[in-house]
């Protein structure tokens, strides 16, 4: 019969040595916290952010409603401004009058309308780019997108060529190193 467990017992709070007790230590107390975490929002109707990394580096998070959510309440980004203020008209249901309410949500309105023209607009720019890529790849007669030929594109897209080439390059570059990586 095997020997009988100690139970639990108390430990001395210093940094543990051992890598297996050390990863197996942050494995458990990380799940404890974000367990505690998600019941303190739940409970509560708390707003919590929880981000912790590892020792290996990896990062862990929880957030309600989300992480990005309360970190933009904490520290909205440029430009943010406005949609903060109200979202804390809203939740924190201040008696500010109709009209000035309405006017907040027509400008959020008209800044997300005026974004997402901007979006299909470049949307539009790059299929036609890429358009003109696959003709110039087709009268030059290659399979691939990089053997087209430059003297077909124009102004608009060179630009683009080059920098999509300059990707490609460094992501070979970046297989290349994998590969001659010593094991």
């Amino acid at each position: 019969m095997g020997r009988p467990s100690k139970g639990r017992q108390r430990i001395e709070i210093r940094l543990i040595k051992d890598a297996d007790r050390l990863e197996v230590t942050f494995s458990k107390r990380k799940s404890g916290l974000l367990k505690k975490a998600s019941e303190l929002s739940l409970l509560c109707g708390a707003h919590v952010a929880f981000i912790v990394f590892s020792p290996g580096g990896r990062a862990f998070a929880l957030g309600t409603p989300s992480v990005d959510h309360v970190l933009r309440r904490f520290d909205p980004l440029p430009g943010d401004e406005d949609e903060a203020d109200l979202l804390a008209l809203v939740q924190d249901g201040d008696s500010v009058s109709a009209v000035a309410d309405r006017a907040a949500v027509e400008a959020i309105v008209r800044r997300t309308e005026e974004t997402k023209a901007l979006v299909a607009a470049e949307k539009d720019r790059m299929d036609a780019v890429g358009e003109k890529v696959r003709q110039a790849m087709a009268n030059a007669g290659g399979k691939f997108w990089w053997e087209a030929d430059v003297e077909a594109l124009g102004e608009a897209e060179l630009p683009e060529f080059a920098r999509a080439l300059r990707r490609l390059r460094d992501n070979v570059q970046r297989h290349v190193d994998l590969l001659s990586a010593p094991a």
